[in-house]
C-alpha cells in the first residue's frame, strides 16, 4: 500500500538522493540540500511498508498556476503506482489552495497524459519562462514537454 504524507526534515536526505539520482542521467535539474530544506514545506513523499520511494513538490506561481516539480521515485518502486499517488495528491493539495492549473515540464508526456494532463506550447506558460527557465542553463534548448491540468472545475467539489 502507498500512503503519501509532507516530508519533514529527516526526510531530506533521501529527497536529494531521489533528485541526485535523476538529475545525474540528465531528468531532474539538480537541487542542493539546503534548496529542499528551504522549500521543505512544498515537498511529499510516498512511502511502502515504512520506506520513502518518492518524493514530489509543489511551486505555486500565481493564484491560479502552480507546476509540479522534482517528482522522482525509487527505480525498483516505478510502474508501482508512487508516481501517480504523489501527483494525485499534489493535484488534491493545489485544489485546497484554490489553484486553476497545474503545469509540468516532463520527459515522459505519456505519464501525466494519463493524469489527464495535455501537452500546451511553453511560451504559453510566462510565468515558468519568465520566472524559473530564465536561470536554467537548458534555458535555450529546453528538450522538455511543458503540460498543463484545468483543475478549476474540480474546485467546487473539493472538501477542505
Amino acid at each position: 500500500m502507498i500512503k503519501v504524507r509532507r516530508a519533514t526534515v529527516a526526510d531530506t536526505a533521501t529527497i536529494s538522493r531521489l533528485l541526485d539520482n535523476y538529475s545525474s542521467i540528465g531528468r531532474l535539474l539538480p537541487r542542493t540540500r539546503e534548496e529542499i530544506v528551504e522549500r521543505l514545506s512544498s515537498f511529499f513523499v510516498s512511502e511502502q511498508d515504512s520506506v520513502v520511494t518518492g518524493c514530489v513538490s509543489l511551486e505555486v506561481f500565481t493564484s491560479e498556476l502552480g507546476e509540479i516539480r522534482s517528482l522522482a521515485v525509487e527505480p525498483n518502486f516505478l510502474k508501482s503506482g508512487n508516481g501517480s499517488s504523489l501527483v494525485k495528491n499534489l493535484e488534491n493539495e493545489a485544489m485546497r489552495l484554490g489553484l486553476q492549473r497545474l503545469i509540468a515540464l516532463t520527459y515522459v508526456p505519456d505519464f501525466f497524459r494519463k493524469l489527464g494532463f495535455e501537452i500546451t506550447p511553453m511560451n504559453s506558460l510566462p510565468e515558468k519562462v519568465f520566472g524559473v527557465c530564465v536561470n536554467c542553463p537548458k534555458f535555450n534548448n529546453c528538450d522538455e514537454i511543458a503540460m498543463v491540468k484545468h483543475i478549476e472545475e474540480n474546485n467546487g467539489k473539493h472538501q477542505s
